[in-house]
């Protein structure tokens, strides 16, 4: 099986990177889970986005989720795939040169990557979306357009797979975005 990695940060959404984490495990994939500037055995907070008829979701505290690997020990090489999460952590994960630099190596040697809803924002920042149909939250369409992207305006539960990049809109969509993106690992 696969080794997988999952770049987070605090205020991750949290059923974007918990189900992933563990439906990926069960499967049979090895994942590991990093953030930069902690360690493996250190803890980020997430966040709870949920639609509840509001003009855009709301947000309630998570879990604390435990890391099991080390950010500043990683290397594309090690990893067969990498999954992005979204949440409002890639508002700031997107601005370390570290993260942006893994995503267009696992790109450029054409590796399974997974974003799900505001975790296109690492796909815009790594200059990696101009070309390429890719699903996202939809407050998230305009900087996809920006990079040069095609914005699948996909139902919520759905996902949309463009070479080897598999993406979604939020959480409700897993069942199709991890199905798409397994495929991709096997």
């Amino acid at each position: 099986m696969s080794k997988v990695l999952i770049i987070a940060g605090d205020f991750v959404e949290d059923y974007e990177l918990m189900v992933p984490f563990q439906a990926l495990q069960m499967v049979g994939h090895e994942v590991t889970a990093v953030c930069p500037d902690k360690k493996a055995g250190e803890q980020i907070k997430t966040a709870i986005h949920d639609f509840e008829g509001d003009q855009t979701y709301t947000e309630k505290p998570g879990h604390n989720f435990t890391l099991n690997g080390n950010f500043d020990d990683i290397e594309e090489v090690d990893f067969d795939a990498i999954l992005l999460p979204g949440g409002r952590a890639p508002e700031y994960l997107r601005l370390n040169a570290k993260v942006l630099s893994l995503i267009k190596s696992f790109d450029a040697n054409n590796k399974p990557i997974a974003a799900v809803c505001h975790g296109a924002q690492l796909l815009t920042a790594a200059g990696i979306a101009a070309g390429r149909q890719i699903s996202a939250y939809p407050a998230c369409a305009p900087e996809v357009t920006a990079a040069g992207g095609d914005f699948a305006d996909i139902e919520v539960n759905q996902a949309i797979s463009d070479k080897n990049l598999v993406t979604a809109p939020a959480w409700p969509a897993h069942p199709a975005w991890l199905a798409q993106f397994n495929k991709l690992l096997n």
